[in-house]
């Protein structure tokens, strides 16, 4: 169960300590952080990052308004506005508080607000969910509607089809590309350069002009002096880096963790 991260903030004592005992008893609530004025809110609201502020209003330095309009955060938490002066609940609901409490406040009233809240939360994480959802949908749409995962080649006649990510490595051939599975390959007539500028996405790691490799299929990788790495893919084929690739293949390494 995600946790409500929730910050006080009031002058009193008191108050925030009464705060405070109220969430004990919603174990889907967590107090990250007490403010006792609103310069420490000012500081406090952007580190913790809270999803429920219970603010006062009325602070010897800046009123609970001041610190909403001072904070400089894009997604401000959600607000419960806590003070003693009810002439300040109209302009609490224009800066959209879910909720008001009036001092004195009983257990019950507290309790309904903090349900208004929760609601509150629960909507903004689904939607925030289904947001991530659709991006990462459109992202592999994108990358699946530029990636050629399925090649076609003549052999003997034949028309044979296979996936692109069987592909051990590409080595170029002039205007044909020759591309090695695990124990057979075939040629392909298309540039090593247009093959490669279809593979966005995808597994595959240029080393040489002219040879591109799937990373999938890498065994091992090490540096043999003079600009060079030597590979050792998983079918026990070996190649050799060209030296004016050292850069991307060091960013490669370093990424990947080997």
């Amino acid at each position: 169960m995600r946790k409500i991260k929730t910050l006080i903030v009031d002058d009193e004592p008191l108050a925030r300590a009464r705060i405070r005992k109220l969430l004990e008893g919603h174990d889907d609530t967590v107090v990250v952080g007490e403010c006792k004025n609103g310069k420490e809110a000012l500081r406090m609201i952007p580190d913790y990052k809270p999803d429920l502020v219970f603010l006062d209003i009325q602070m010897p330095d800046f009123t609970g308004f001041d610190v909403l309009s001072r904070s400089g955060v894009t997604n401000l938490p959600f607000i419960i506005f806590v003070t003693a002066f009810d002439q300040y609940a109209l302009k609490a609901f224009d800066v959209h508080a879910v909720d008001y409490l009036l001092k004195p406040y009983d257990n019950e009233r507290f309790n309904q607000a903090l349900d208004h809240a929760r609601q509150q939360i629960a909507l903004k994480d689904q939607a925030s969910l289904h947001k991530q959802m659709v991006d990462l949908l459109e992202a592999f749409s994108v990358k699946s509607a530029a990636a050629p995962l399925t090649i076609e080649v003549r052999e003997k006649g034949r028309t044979l089809r296979f996936s692109v990510l069987d592909v051990y490595f590409m080595e170029s051939r002039g205007n044909y590309v020759k591309l090695n599975l695990a124990d057979q390959s075939f040629l392909l007539r298309q540039t090593l350069q247009s093959l490669e500028s279809s593979l966005t996405g995808l597994p595959f790691l240029r080393i040489h002009r002219s040879v591109i490799i799937n990373q999938n299929y890498l065994e091992n990788c090490k540096y043999t002096g003079n600009n060079q790495y030597q590979f050792t893919l998983k079918n026990g084929r070996q190649l050799v880096s060209g030296r004016s690739f050292r850069e991307e293949i060091e960013n490669y390494l370093s990424d990947s963790g080997r």
